[in-house]
């Protein structure tokens, strides 16, 4: 028998179709003391790309340009943000919710290792408990007034990528890849993974282009010949930006200095 409707208004036999019927929502609330204006989501098919150093280097170009800028970071059992900016010290929490931590170059950040008693300890939970968390970093963390909220993501199209798409209102996605013959399938899986939560695309960048010569300046192609304008040709995307091998942007993140990357370099290359 056909289930009745609840819309007394409609002249359905059955639901099936009804536009009474609206497709539930599993968006969480932000915390009450938040205002955040686009929230871009950081992903990739695969680990092992740089998308902690592409979620850093978009969060000090737009923080260059004058914007609000946090970082989520949902990789919780791979953390690097805070060690990337030298963020030592464990966020504080009130009844209003947890402070997150600010970078030298006004940053605001949120981390699992912000939370830990020592940033060493690993965390062994299971997928629902760090899904959870990410969740939480958006319910119960006090961001204020922000222009943008990055969310730098584990690999994969597991646990939380998709909590992230359902419980936070994504407004895009960039795609991280590298120029390695398997390009094709890393794009493939996020560009798919994204559509199919109706989360747009933004664009592609390719990490790890190429190495420059110090005596001739010559771009060496370390990891192969790039395929990427083919790539996101194929899906009308825009790439972005290609991003070297680069000594100073390692040597940044492992001092806990990124935001004294050279910011007008980094801009060139961005574009």
């Amino acid at each position: 028998m056909a289930k009745e409707c609840s819309n007394t208004s409609c002249t359905k036999e059955s639901c099936e179709g009804c536009s009474s019927r609206q497709p539930q929502s599993f968006q969480a609330e932000m915390n009450k003391d938040s205002n955040i204006g686009k929230v871009i989501g950081i992903i990739s098919g695969k680990g092992g790309v740089g998308k902690s150093l592409i979620t850093a280097s978009f969060a000090n170009q737009l923080a260059a340009q004058g914007f609000q800028v946090g970082i989520l970071d949902a990789d919780i059992t791979g953390p690097s943000i805070p060690r990337m900016y030298g963020i030592r010290e464990a966020a504080m929490a009130s009844e209003r919710g947890i402070e997150p931590k600010v970078t030298e170059n006004g940053i605001e950040v949120m981390s699992i290792n912000l939370l830990l008693k020592n940033e060493e300890d690993p965390v062994i939970w299971r997928g629902p408990v760090i899904a959870n968390m990410v969740k939480q970093f958006w319910t119960d963390v006090i961001w204020g007034n922000l222009d943008f909220l990055l969310v730098d993501m584990p690999p994969g199209t597991g646990d939380v990528p998709l909590t992230v798409f359902q419980s936070l209102p994504v407004d895009g996605v960039v795609v991280v890849t590298s120029p390695q013959e398997l390009v094709k399938m890393i794009v493939k899986k996020a560009v798919n993974m994204a559509e199919m939560m109706n989360i747009p695309v933004l664009g592609v960048v390719e990490n790890y282009s190429y190495a420059v010569c110090p005596d001739c300046g010559r771009k060496i192609p370390v990891f192969g010949e790039s395929r990427i304008e083919q790539v996101a040709g194929e899906y009308q995307l825009p790439v972005l930006g290609k991003i070297p091998l680069h000594p100073e942007y390692a040597r940044a993140a492992d001092e806990g200095a990124f935001h004294q990357v050279n910011m007008e370099e980094l801009k060139s290359i961005l574009g």
